[in-house]
């Protein structure tokens, strides 16, 4: 169910009308130039349909971690030309926030032109959620639209103060985005699996936790597989492991038992004495069969090929984090089979597959399969954070009774 108001619901006539949005412009550089581009593109649809309508477009963004301090280096002018390149038009940078700069500025812009507005984090306001410092900036506008999903788990002005003065929207990204996490575990078609890997379960307690509770099959990869099977009283060698998390992991397994969760852990395993492109000492084996020397670098065929069993008998999927070292050969083959698993069940229409997550996301791109997900999210705390059931106050915002 939509709480949340989009740009549907937006007056006919914005002509003029001052739209502040929130965007996501923390892009990676190299010499000077974004190298990836990927969270304006997002954002594009958003920006332009304002533009389009007429609507005079003041984006909000942040750049680095400039902890209320000015830096030229994190100046949203940085990736000025990027985010012209993305839209195909031109942008005015506004070296303020509020005030005259800001209001003269305004006055300059026609109805459809672009403005963008200087690093929110420049101003201690901004991180401290400052009802001042959001009542600034929202004086320069006549609705605040968020697109910035990846930005939705920080109580910060830009993100959810200003929701608190202005009629607030989500933007055309973030529609898609808290669309397709309903789909995924807020009213998800049943029975759902959740795909969780990475290196340490002490990073993704919260999530397991939450997990097992709202998911009907719970599958364990990465390092943290490893935790589990030890857990289990499994000897993993040299594997990366938590041992001193076995109580957690076991009142995790006891925990899932009661909420008729199934947990699927590896029965064999792909396990080497170095951790080096297929190295000599590489071979499978059942996870009893773990030497001393050796350690667990992914998930078996047949382990793979069961999962693969698993995923066809649901109508859901939700994936964070690798099987395995994915990044070092062979050690990606588990995750490349059972992505492409997943892909072409999506694209059968049997599966509803979201995934999301840093190395998630690379993870699918070297598999060749991000763009046969349902839905694929660049966020990262903020993914993770919905995974765990909290609450995000960028999100919650947009819930909020209009302030007018």
């Amino acid at each position: 169910m939509k709480r949340f108001k989009t740009l549907d619901d937006l007056p006919d006539d914005l002509t003029g009308k001052v739209a502040l949005v929130r965007v996501d412009l923390n892009l990676p550089m190299n010499e000077g130039r974004a190298s990836d581009v990927t969270r304006v593109e997002a954002s594009a649809p958003t920006i332009l349909e304002l533009a389009d309508a007429g609507a005079k477009v003041l984006l909000l963004a942040h750049f680095g971690r400039p902890k209320g301090e000015r830096y030229s280096t994190m100046s949203t002018s940085v990736v000025q030309g990027d985010v012209e390149r993305v839209l195909g038009r031109e942008v005015m940078f506004i070296s303020e926030l509020s005030g005259p700069v800001v209001e003269q500025s305004i006055g300059i812009l026609r109805p459809g032109d672009i403005g963008l507005l200087d690093n929110v984090r420049f101003w201690p306001g901004e991180e401290a959620n400052d009802p001042a410092f959001a009542k600034a900036i929202a004086a320069n506008g006549d609705f605040y639209v968020n697109d910035a999903f990846s930005a939705a788990h920080r109580a910060h002005a830009s993100t959810e103060g200003l929701a608190h003065f202005l009629p607030a929207y989500a933007g055309r990204a973030m529609e898609k985005e808290l669309t397709a996490l309903d789909a995924a575990l807020g009213n998800p078609e049943t029975p759902v699996a959740a795909v969780v890997g990475g290196a340490k379960v002490s990073s993704k307690l919260a999530v397991l936790e939450h997990l097992v509770t709202r998911v009907q099959h719970l599958i364990i990869g990465g390092g943290m597989a490893n935790t589990f099977l030890a857990a289990r009283g499994v000897d993993v060698g040299k594997s990366l492991c938590e041992h001193d998390l076995a109580a957690t992991a076991n009142a995790i397994l006891d925990k899932a038992d009661h909420a008729g969760c199934t947990v699927h852990l590896p029965y064999d395993v792909v396990v080497a004495k170095e951790f080096a492109a297929n190295p000599p000492s590489l071979r499978t084996c059942n996870v009893h069969e773990v030497a001393a020397d050796e350690m667990i670098l992914d998930v078996g065929p047949q382990a793979v090929e069961a999962l693969a069993d698993v995923l066809k008998t649901c109508r859901t999927l939700v994936w964070n984090g690798p099987l395995g070292a994915f990044e070092t050969p062979p050690f990606d083959e588990a995750t490349v089979a059972l992505a492409r698993t997943a892909a072409a069940l999506t694209q059968d229409g049997s599966l509803v597959s979201v995934a999301g997550g840093g190395d998630t996301v690379a993870a699918l791109n070297h598999a060749g399969v991000a763009d046969r997900f349902s839905y694929v999210s660049t966020a990262g705390g903020a993914f993770l954070e919905w995974m765990e059931g909290r609450e995000l106050p960028g999100v919650k915002a947009l819930e909020s009774e209009d302030p007018r």
